[in-house]
């Protein structure tokens, strides 16, 4: 389906001052719509039972997780690109990198836990050679504390993604606005060079390409770096430069459109051309801040021929969080999944400064940056420390912990089919069989009735928006009976 409140050609949007406050529910609510309230229930269920079907066929290899780094800095609200220099992990001290590494971007674990890190290209990536048409860092040691962060977490490498080419290739000279000055083939052709250029160089030190795209939100022109094509830009730029990035980085996957999808005018346009088709191996949505009900009653995959869909940015807009945001966040992880057969999903930011007014809706947590000395906001966090943002990391942690990579998942027969309360089934590399169940219920519990197949133990872990990891002990199968309270979301590994 189309975006709401789509329109097929490029134009201006800021993000902040549409979905402010009041504002969310006009028109930025039509282009993001976002949850801010309880979603009314069909009936107030209050128990269900559930059957894994671990004696069926898998449905999908789950890849891992990714977020978002703000490696360089952005304008309070979105507006502008500042010359200050501060991003992360620049920003933070030698022991709170060390910090963050472990606790966040690993979650804990002794292993590894996010799969990818979306790098901004033209954004939070924006220094340049002296042509305007080769990206580089922005300060030195840029690059090396980004190859640095990957390393020492063991990420398998970034989604690099353009907010906007370099500015020679701009039609204003800017990262801000504008379009491409050309569209001849032979311009066309030399932007792909740039573009392959591009990640050569993050690659040749130490910072691998997993992902590739040509522009986050194509239709959008913004108060920061962007770069708005229309439909027949888009295609005509995708399949010149697209078959370059194929041939230097092959493991690389091409996704496209970072907003739409196979949905919107620019998705029609690819699956029309079988000479662009053939380079997109995944569709990209943005359904920022979503209730997750839209993944149980929306389709984003009958069109999508054959290739994956996911969810490349998901965070909340109107610059808060809330109690029920957090399980809305963990279920919108799990409807893509079961209900779209997505690979992955990503939230936004994992920090985002405390000058930034949007950082409490965008963020996994906070960071004070050096020039921030107003402590009356985040007093407890030092300069040069970070601190979580628990009503939406705890969305996310428990399946950044107990879902490894390339965890396979298995359906589940479920009673009822719940918005309120979901169910998802996984077993990881090793075979060990995991659940995790949620209750987005503001007010009343909810017991499940699980037949998990095993007569083994399971080990019980709850989330919530003031809860993180909290131990349940544990509970035998092969049935198990789990009442959750509100808002809660629990995982049950096997011991």
């Amino acid at each position: 389906m189309s975006h709401p409140g789509a329109t097929p050609e490029p134009r201006s949007i800021n993000r902040r001052s549409l979905l402010r406050g009041a504002a969310i529910a006009g028109a930025g609510a039509a282009i993001y719509p976002v949850l801010n309230r309880v979603p009314a229930a069909a009936a107030a269920a209050t128990s269900g039972s559930y059957t894994i079907r671990y004696d069926q066929a898998r449905r999908q290899t789950i890849k891992g997780l990714g977020f978002e780094i703000q490696s360089d800095s952005i304008g309070s609200g979105n507006d502008g690109l500042p010359d200050t220099v501060s991003g992360v992990p620049y920003d933070l001290t030698s022991s709170e990198r060390t910090r963050f590494y472990r606790d966040m971007l690993m979650a804990g674990r002794s292993d590894r836990g996010f799969r990818y890190c979306r790098l901004a290209l033209g954004l939070y990536y924006r220094g340049l050679d002296s042509t305007q048409k080769h990206m580089r860092g922005r300060y030195p040691g840029q690059t090396a504390q980004l190859a640095d962060m990957i390393e020492q977490t063991g990420i398998e490498g970034i989604s690099a993604e353009y907010w906007s080419p370099a500015p020679g290739w701009k039609s204003n000279n800017s990262y801000i606005g504008g379009t491409l000055k050309s569209f001849a083939p032979a311009d066309l052709d030399a932007l792909g060079d740039a573009m392959a250029g591009d990640l050569d160089y993050l690659s040749s030190r130490g910072v691998p390409i997993s992902m590739w795209g040509l522009q986050n939100e194509p239709r959008f022109s913004t108060p920061y770096s962007s770069c708005a094509y229309d439909t027949e830009q888009y295609r005509k730029t995708f399949a010149a430069v697209a078959p370059k990035i194929r041939a230097k980085y092959p493991n690389a996957q091409i996704m496209a459109d970072s907003l739409d999808g196979w949905g919107g005018e620019i998705g029609k346009a690819l699956k029309a051309d079988p000479d662009a088709l053939k380079y997109v191996d995944a569709w990209t949505y943005h359904r920022i801040g979503a209730d997750s009900n839209d993944q149980m009653t929306k389709d984003f995959t009958s069109g999508a021929a054959g290739k994956p869909v996911y969810n490349n940015e998901f965070e909340y807009l109107d610059n808060r969080t809330s109690d029920v945001r957090t399980v809305n966040t963990a279920q919108s992880i799990m409807n893509w999944m079961v209900f779209q057969d997505s690979p992955t999903w990503f939230w936004l930011h994992a920090l985002k400064p405390t000058t930034n007014a949007e950082a409490p809706g965008y963020s996994l947590g906070f960071w004070r940056p050096p020039g921030d000395t107003d402590f009356s906001h985040f007093p407890d966090i030092p300069v040069g420390h970070w601190d979580y943002n628990p009503q939406n990391w705890n969305g996310v942690a428990g399946f950044v912990k107990y879902m490894p990579w390339d965890s396979v998942r298995y359906a589940v027969d479920e009673s009822a089919r719940l918005g309120d309360q979901r169910i998802m089934a996984w077993k990881t590399p090793q075979g060990k069989p995991v659940l995790a169940v949620t209750n987005r219920s503001a007010t009343d519990s909810f017991t499940y009735t699980v037949d998990t197949q095993t007569a083994a133990a399971f080990e019980g872990h709850r989330y919530g928006p003031t809860t993180n990891n909290q131990n349940l002990g544990t509970r035998t199968g092969p049935q198990l009976t789990l009442t959750l309270p509100p808002l809660s979301i629990e995982f049950w590994v096997r011991a």
